[in-house]
């Protein structure tokens, strides 16, 4: 089955970036594939590279860099969302690029299964 995944919540102000990154982690875990992780609203803040947390707490944009390279995932930042909120092309983490409602919509026709989280 092939999923694509919308995250639409901060990472740290909600559950939500947290509960998809392991639904995609489980998602791979099981063979499915999954087309596109597209980071809207306040889910662009999942790319920020400058993001430093306490050493005992997760880093969500490293776990999505990293699950990216490995998996050759398209992980895209919505550019409006981005640009209104000052996230910049030098301020985006590894494995994530930018783009637009274009890509969410071919998420949703070329998926089996469309989920958003937040």
């Amino acid at each position: 089955m092939k999923f694509s995944l919308q995250i639409n919540a901060s990472p740290y102000h909600s559950a939500a970036s947290l509960t998809a990154y392991h639904f995609a982690v489980e998602v791979l875990a099981q063979q499915h594939e999954i087309y596109r992780i597209f980071f809207y609203h306040d889910g662009i803040y999942n790319a920020l590279k400058s993001a430093n947390p306490p050493d005992d707490e997760i880093s969500i944009f490293k776990n999505w860099s990293e699950l990216a390279l490995k998996h050759e995932l398209d992980l895209v930042i919505c550019i409006s969302g981005a640009q209104r909120r000052g996230l910049t092309v030098e301020n985006i983490a590894s494995g994530f690029r930018l783009g637009g409602l274009g890509q969410l919509l071919e998420s949703t026709i070329l998926a089996d299964r469309f989920l958003v989280f937040g």
